[in-house]
């Protein structure tokens, strides 16, 4: 019996890639851990450190494991795309698109599917689909990256917003369609709380539109993502167990169990729990969503004490791990909270690799995140992803 896991310590960057500046120029100065360093003096996260953090990014001794860092082979850097990616996929190159600019391609192909489509307000680029569900911008993330279809689920039920989403997905290149909705909403109560954002980007404002919670469910939908390549649906189709905690319960597509909690206390209690009931092969696919959040909201204090748990919980975890068990610790992106803006950072993110079994060997600098599912697949001895390149012959003694 083995197990592995794979814990996403979401958005802690080590350092700005090279060609951020053709992403956002103000990525260029980004380095979420040292950043997060030099602002706090309570930072205290000795396991990570140990486990290879010093090496990568303060030249210190190389640990008794194997350690490395990976680029962002997806343009940008996004949480949703950058799951596909570490998951076996390369999303590919989308364009920024905002409702005004294709909402009449939509609603010709919604009608010609048999959809029934209104236009709420003749000033507005937002659009009711069968009286139930809005198509609008996404307006919580960067402009024209994400479309949205914000549902009652009283009135058109997640199977068939799903539906309707994959047509949308079908027309436009945006990064990410999401659709998403709950049953404690009304749709009257959703179209109350359109509004413009930008000159131009109308949308939900999904915080308000009170689908989050009770019954909530959503389904993102990344532009050029083939999920039947990714590690959790080729375990699926193997019959190979696959936890997925935390946001990777939302981002990533499979089947097993799926706890899309964001609390990180509880997402590791959850973790732990899981891994020492589970009693077959299993992965347990986990990400620490609030180091993500707290990168947003610009808090390097709470990001500080978010990492301080998380180290902890790994200094008391990796002692009970069996025999012949894995577990890679790594990130998704950047999010450094000091450097004047909110949203994501274009870094090299930090690979971590340890267990009984794992050498100390530095498995180098990445080309891509995808290398992590391939691992995963051949540590299983399942299929290969569509992409990427295992490095488990490297790092582990067999």
């Amino acid at each position: 019996m083995a197990k592995a896991i794979l814990l996403v310590i979401d958005s802690f960057g080590i350092g700005a890639m090279e060609d951020c500046g053709e992403f956002s120029p103000a990525d260029c100065r980004a380095n979420t851990y040292k950043h997060i360093r030099e602002s706090v003096d309570f930072l205290n996260i000795p396991t990570l450190y140990q486990l290879g953090l010093g090496t990568l990014v303060d030249g210190k001794a190389a640990p008794a494991n194997a350690y490395g860092c990976s680029a962002l082979a997806h343009h940008g850097a996004d949480t949703y795309l950058g799951h596909q990616e570490i998951a076996g996929s390369c999303p590919k190159r989308s364009n920024k698109r905002l409702m005004k600019e294709i909402h009449p391609d939509l609603a010709k192909a919604l009608t010609e599917a048999g959809y029934q489509v209104e236009y709420p307000w003749e000033d507005r680029p937002v659009l009711l689909v069968n009286g139930a569900c809005v198509i609008g911008d996404n307006l919580e993330s960067s402009l024209g990256n994400i479309i949205n279809l914000t549902a009652d689920f009283n009135k058109m039920p997640f199977q068939e917003l799903k539906k309707v989403g994959q047509i949308v997905r079908q027309n436009v290149d945006t990064s990410r369609v999401i659709a998403f909705g709950g049953p404690y909403t009304s749709i009257e109560h959703i179209l109350s709380v359109v509004h413009e954002k930008n000159s131009g980007q109308w949308g939900v404002d999904a915080p308000k539109a009170k689908v989050y919670g009770k019954g909530y469910e959503v389904y993102h939908m990344g532009y050029g993502v083939n999920i039947d390549g990714q590690f959790p649906m080729i375990a699926a189709r193997h019959g190979l167990k696959v936890h997925r905690i935390g946001k990777t319960a939302d981002v990533l597509h499979g089947e097993g169990p799926a706890d899309p909690i964001v609390d990180t206390e509880k997402v590791l209690r959850v973790l732990e729990r899981s891994y020492l009931e589970e009693e077959e092969d299993a992965a347990f696919l986990v990400n620490v969503q609030e180091t993500d959040l707290a990168g947003h909201a610009e808090d390097a204090e709470w990001y500080a004490r978010l990492l301080n748990t998380t180290d902890q919980w790994l200094a008391e975890f990796l002692p009970k791990m069996a025999e012949d068990d894995l577990i890679i610790i790594m990130a998704d992106h950047g999010n450094d909270p000091t450097i004047g803006h909110s949203n994501h950072t274009r870094e090299y993110v930090p690979i971590l690799a340890a267990g009984k079994r794992v050498k100390p060997v530095n498995i180098g600098k990445r080309h891509s995140m995808a290398d992590v599912g391939a691992t995963f697949s051949e540590f299983f001895g399942l299929p290969a992803t569509e992409e990427g390149e295992s490095f488990l012959e490297m790092i582990i003694d067999y």
